[in-house]
């Protein structure tokens, strides 16, 4: 079994729900002190990614994948780069198409599967760096890319590439999915929808005729954004074709590395198929560990620079426990 107990004791009192302790951080959480140097590299396809990095002259490199609107300037992602590099770790943080300030050239942005552009960037390492050992994470969507990659690579996967560690990591994108048509959730879904929005109009002034704007202005829930925009960007029959071709469960049966997925059991953005007991409980190489406290991306520790998962994450990946 590889189901274990968590050692979370919880967030400061002020955090007391899921919510709390997942909108505060997001709103105030700064992390100083963190600098990038940034790479732009051409994609299969003709597009380009953004990968920022933060070296320290290691021999060892961890790659993050973002989450849904995130970036590398995040506070979750700017931790986790702090925090590797005080451990002499060097960082590469890799931008979805369309994050990270520059809107991307092809008649598309992202999604949760775009596990075939973290691909590129592990190429990309590959070919031009000589990491003895490369560590990868993901927080929330960068997650179920990560995940999604390890199982499609299985024993394909590069063997520089030794561990892997996910959190808030949405498992089933279908049941996550589930969770922002509730009236609870509204604050995320209106957020996620505002944000997005503003990319399919900048994507309609790039390729005028290809989505309908005047349709977009009366979306109001991702099934029907899902359904009339990223599916027509990405090539799937609507939301629930894309939800279910994409969702990195069906994935990880073949992942082939220790990998951990942390999920809070109060994240107001998994649904229950989002903590995969009966794999995990069915792999020697999947950890799931799940602290009853945290919310999505959350975490905090009173006083401290650091969230706890971050600590987590790095215990995982460098002292393999």
């Amino acid at each position: 079994m590889s189901i274990i107990n968590s050692t979370y004791i919880g967030p400061p009192a002020y955090l007391f729900n899921g919510h709390m302790e997942t909108i505060i951080p997001s709103i105030f959480r700064k992390i100083s002190n963190v600098s990038y140097v940034r790479e732009k590299i051409d994609t299969p396809d003709g597009d380009f990614l953004n990968l920022d990095w933060s070296k320290v002259n290691s021999s060892k490199l961890l790659i993050v994948s973002h989450g849904l609107e995130g970036h590398s300037e995040r506070h979750y992602v700017r931790g986790i780069v702090k925090l590797f590099n005080s451990s002499e770790i060097d960082v590469l943080v890799w931008n979805n198409r369309s994050c990270g300030g520059e809107m991307n050239l092809n008649p598309m942005l992202y999604h949760h599967g775009a596990s075939y552009d973290l691909d590129t960037t592990v190429c990309h390492v590959l070919k031009n760096h000589s990491y003895e050992e490369i560590y990868l994470t993901g927080i929330s969507m960068g997650g179920a890319q990560t995940l999604k990659y390890l199982g499609e690579k299985g024993y394909d996967l590069p063997f520089e590439i030794k561990r892997a560690a996910v959190y808030s990591t949405p498992c089933n994108l279908l049941s996550s999915a589930a969770t922002l048509k509730h009236r609870g959730n509204s604050f995320y879904r209106n957020r996620f929808l505002g944000k997005l929005k503003i990319k399919i109009r900048a994507k309609a002034a790039q390729y005028p005729n290809l989505l309908d704007l005047d349709l977009l202005e009366k979306v109001s829930d991702f099934d029907t954004f899902d359904t009339y925009f990223t599916a027509v960007l990405h090539g799937f029959r609507d939301a629930e074709d894309f939800y279910r071709s994409v969702s990195a469960d069906q994935f990880m049966p073949f992942i082939q590395i220790p990998t951990l997925v942390l999920n809070a059991l109060n994240d107001p953005l998994l649904g229950p198929e989002c903590y995969p007991t009966e794999l995990a409980e069915s792999m020697d190489l999947l950890t799931l560990e799940m602290p009853d406290r945290g919310g999505h991306t959350g975490f905090l520790v009173g006083g401290q620079e650091f969230t706890w998962a971050e600590h987590r994450i790095q215990e995982f990946l460098l002292n393999q426990g």
